[in-house]
């Protein structure tokens, strides 16, 4: 799980999405509380700075998931 401190969506915070995205393709990222929307705002931007879909939402953390081009570990039946 990444954690998000009071500085907000930083440098710091999106590289190591980044990381943890490239190892396990589905990361929990939990935010400080407060605001929900901006809370909601700084998970879509997260999302979109990673290339990756937020898949869910659940209070302060949020699940995220970027397919490996690679190895894909998580399979997604054709629909």
């Amino acid at each position: 799980m990444v954690r998000i401190g009071n500085a907000g969506l930083t440098e710091a915070v999106a590289l190591e999405a980044e990381r943890a995205l490239n190892d396990h393709e589905l990361i929990k990222i939990k935010a400080p509380g407060g605001d929900r929307e901006a809370r909601d705002a700084l998970f879509v931007a997260l999302a979109d700075r990673t290339h990756s879909v937020l898949v869910h939402r659940i209070g302060n953390v949020a699940v995220f998931y970027r397919a490996r081009a690679d190895l894909s570990r998580i399979l997604i039946p054709d629909a």
